[in-house]
């Protein structure tokens, strides 16, 4: 099968290349999905795991990619809860390898069904996004209807899905980014933008909520903005600064089918739209890694016609 394969660690993303690599394995409660779609973090080629298994042993070469979107194609022994032939939308281990390729093994519970409704590209940008902005907001802060969440990077692909999350909550959102992404956080229904280059972030009124994906001076600088009681939670980097009366906290994103399913109806119901951005050929995928490539919204990669 044909798959974007990264070589050797220390070649980072010049060692890319497009590849015929072996089908995959389906282990015990594994499925094998046609890959119709499929998305990728970008940086994820310095995580560890993309070059170790759960073991620690190197498997290079491997195959980045970890959101995928396509059909059964195959079911390991003792799988349950899908068939041969269904669509499916979800995440894939770390550990593994990925889902820029024709076919992936991917363990069945982190798969959620998709309806016939929604394309492929649409399903593979919202797994790692929607379930990070799922989980940060709800798992980890507990938002409520009613609250007050500031949203930091709410133009980007998980903000985006937050911002909408949390609106569709009941929740007032504040989401920040920079001048030119204004009308699209508004857009998500934020009730409020605001400008981290020209508005002061001390001049806001204390929220229940921070979420976080950019860390840094902005993360440090928001604690205080946690009122007692109140949550900061961000998936850039452990908090050095922890807020008065409240908590901080630090999380990775953790497959779930049941919050998948969830994602997937406010998909269908038109309540979530997930921030795609350039739609490219797995051919072309290569160019997506290149350090200098630039692109709003998520990058989705196509790989098998639906």
């Amino acid at each position: 099968m044909q798959a974007i394969v990264a070589q050797d660690r220390s070649a980072g993303t010049s060692g890319l290349v497009l590849a015929d690599m072996p089908y995959p394995h389906a282990a015990e409660n594994d499925v094998v999905v046609r890959v119709h779609a499929a998305a990728f973090t970008p940086g994820e080629l310095d995580w560890p795991a993309s070059w170790t298994d759960r073991a620690g042993r190197d498997r290079a070469p491997t195959i980045p990619g970890h959101e995928v979107s396509g059909v059964v194609a195959e079911l390991g022994y003792g799988t349950t809860g899908l068939t041969v032939g269904q669509r499916v939308f979800g995440i894939t281990d770390w550990a593994r390898n990925g889902t820029l390729a024709e076919y992936v093994a991917v363990e069945a519970r982190n798969l959620a069904p998709l309806s016939a409704g929604i394309d492929h590209t649409v399903a593979a940008a919202l797994p790692i996004s929607g379930l990070t902005a799922w989980q940060g907001l709800f798992d980890h802060a507990g938002l409520q209807a009613g609250q007050t969440v500031l949203i930091h990077g709410a133009a980007g692909a998980v903000g985006s899905l937050a911002v909408q999350l949390a609106h569709d909550a009941g929740a007032r959102v504040i989401g920040s980014g920079r001048a030119g992404q204004r009308d699209a956080v508004l857009g998500n229904n934020a009730d409020v933008f605001l400008d981290l280059q020209a508005d002061r972030l001390e001049d806001i009124d204390e929220v229940d909520v921070v979420f976080d994906v950019i860390g840094g001076e902005i993360l440090d600088r928001s604690a205080r903005l946690v009122r007692a009681g109140g949550t900061l939670v961000t998936i850039a980097e452990p908090p050095r600064v922890h807020p008065d009366h409240a908590r901080a906290v630090f999380f990775v994103v953790e497959p779930d089918r049941n919050q998948l399913a969830a994602l997937e109806r406010r998909v269908r119901d038109g309540r979530l739209t997930p921030n795609v951005g350039t739609v490219l050929p797995l051919a072309d995928a290569l160019q997506a890694f290149d350090p200098a490539y630039r692109c709003p919204g998520k990058t989705i990669i196509c790989v098998a016609a639906p």
